[in-house]
């Protein structure tokens, strides 16, 4: 691998991790305490499993990110589908203050609907550009999906 390919993957890799470093600081104190007392419904995944599928998606966002700048920020459709990677990114790394660190889940699912729809306009995005690159979001966006149910059945069982 060439070190210019190295760095461009490493700093996919760095920006792509970085609403899970972030989002981390806000959830570490309300798994312990808030969170554990929330009604839930039955189909919850256990705590642990959420750190592990994380970083498998945020791992084939970044390889997805990485397969688009590959094909060369001078191409106005690249620049336009990493724009609106960065936008789900900060979406995606909004979510974890709003929900854990407010603790306001009505607000976080209005925040992840917004963050769904970003997703699929990035998928659309990404897919003019490479279809192994929208292939990989596909995890992501059936997470997200399911992130939104869950988000909205939490805050239906304890409004």
């Amino acid at each position: 691998m060439k070190p210019g390919i190295a760095i461009k993957f490493i700093i996919c890799l760095a920006v792509t991790f970085t609403p899970a470093i972030i989002g981390s600081l806000f959830t570490r104190q309300a798994v312990s305490d808030w969170y554990t007392y929330l009604n839930k419904p039955s189909f919850t995944p256990p705590d642990w499993l959420f750190g592990p599928v994380w970083t498998v998606l945020y791992l084939l966002m970044a390889v997805s990110a990485f397969l688009v700048w590959h094909k060369g920020l001078a191409n106005t459709v690249v620049k336009i589908a990493l724009a609106l990677y960065l936008l789900q990114l900060i979406l995606n790394g909004l979510w974890t203050p709003l929900f854990f660190g407010a603790r306001m889940p009505l607000l976080a699912f209005c925040e992840i609907l917004l963050l769904w729809s970003v997703i699929v306009l990035t998928i659309l995005a990404f897919a003019r550009v490479s279809t192994p690159a929208a292939l990989l979001l596909l995890p992501y966006i059936a997470w997200t999906s399911f992130a939104a149910v869950l988000n909205f059945s939490i805050w239906l069982l304890n409004r």
